[in-house]
């Protein structure tokens, strides 16, 4: 168990940037910046003990700052989209940047994976800390953020933590693209994810959630059986066609704040599965439709559609709009404690 620290650059008017290579009680390697608290590289064996790096990331400091698919970036103050761009909270409306057509997505430009974070090392992971002000990307009340990467026997743990001075609205995640065969491997269409969930929250042609919450039972989304992601993936189905593949948000069935297993992925050529804990409502499943390898990833890979997926835990998208839905507003003197963790195995 052990963390090292190494310069990777210095970029000009955000700082001097540093690589934390975190490794565990078992073989499993992460690798994280204090450029944005980025999930830059997670290493794994697979069946023959090779070890895999099984997120998509960048070798490049330029490529990490500009990085449109936001890959293994922390996402925040609220994660997802807010529709209109805006909310109401206690009486008062906030704007919010419009960088989705009329809504708001990931928070707005100003993200907080293109800021510089500090970090604290510990002995088999790193915790860094954020200061958010009031009105930082709209948002009311002064919040101070720590994320916290462990690296398990086998897998890794984030642990978010967030407190505010005023009511606002927090709703983290991890942007992390999976692929089981290794980051530069490209199609992963015959590997196979099994979500615990009933239903799902439709959405309107702009990704924006209706409200309703539907069953998954006799659609593409049912993934309480093992389904290839491939299978059906450009099935003429509305929520299929309107997202350009899966980017839907799924209602787990476990109870509300209880950490459970939540999604499971495999892979047959790899050995490698990986499963999904969490104790948040809500986890995207996003097949990576709108990847267009602007920038070449580590080792010089192409990260082209479809080459990664996501498993983002978090609160419902737009649920500061959804009074039926689980809240994403955060009280002043509450604390915002949350747990997302990737374990891998072989098969």
């Amino acid at each position: 168990m052990a963390v090292r620290k190494e310069y990777w650059g210095t970029l000009p008017e955000v700082g001097v940037v540093y690589r934390y290579y975190i490794s565990g009680e078992g073989s499993t390697e992460a690798v994280v910046p204090n450029l944005g608290a980025i999930l830059l590289s997670l290493k794994t064996p697979d069946r023959e003990g090779k070890l895999r790096d099984v997120v998509l990331g960048y070798d490049d400091l330029n490529a990490c700052l500009q990085n449109p698919p936001h890959l293994g970036a922390v996402i925040g103050r609220n994660a997802n989209r807010i529709g209109g761009a805006s909310f109401t909270l206690n009486g008062k409306e906030y704007p919010l940047t419009k960088n989705d057509g009329e809504n708001n997505l990931h928070s707005g430009n100003d993200f907080y994976r293109v800021r510089l974070w500090n970090a604290e090392p510990g002995e088999n992971s790193v915790t860094f800390r954020l200061e958010s002000p009031d009105g930082d990307q709209g948002f009311p009340g002064n919040a101070v953020i720590s994320t916290e990467y462990t690296l398990t026997e086998r897998g890794i743990r984030i642990h978010y933590h967030v407190t505010c001075d005023q009511d606002t609205v927090v709703n983290l995640t991890n942007h992390s693209y999976f692929q089981l065969d290794g980051h530069a491997a490209g199609d992963f269409s015959e590997q196979r994810v099994w979500i615990d969930a009933d239903s799902y929250t439709p959405s309107d042609a702009a990704l924006i959630p209706t409200g309703e919450i539907a069953p998954v039972a006799g659609t593409p989304l049912d993934f309480r059986r093992f389904r290839r992601i491939g299978l059906s993936i450009d099935e003429d189905f509305l929520p299929l066609v309107q997202a350009g593949g899966y980017d839907h948000n799924f209602v787990l069935n476990h109870q509300p704040s209880v950490f459970s297993l939540a999604a499971r992925a495999e892979s047959d050529a790899s050995g490698i599965g990986m499963s999904v804990y969490t104790d948040q409502p809500g986890l995207q499943f996003y097949t990576g439709n709108f990847l267009a390898g602007e920038f070449p990833g580590k080792e010089g890979a192409a990260y082209g559609r479809r080459t990664g997926y996501c498993f983002e835990s978090k609160a419902f998208p737009d649920a500061v709009h959804k009074e039926n839905f689980p809240t994403a507003v955060l009280k002043k003197g509450e604390v915002y404690d949350t747990v997302t963790e990737y374990r891998f195995y072989c098969f």
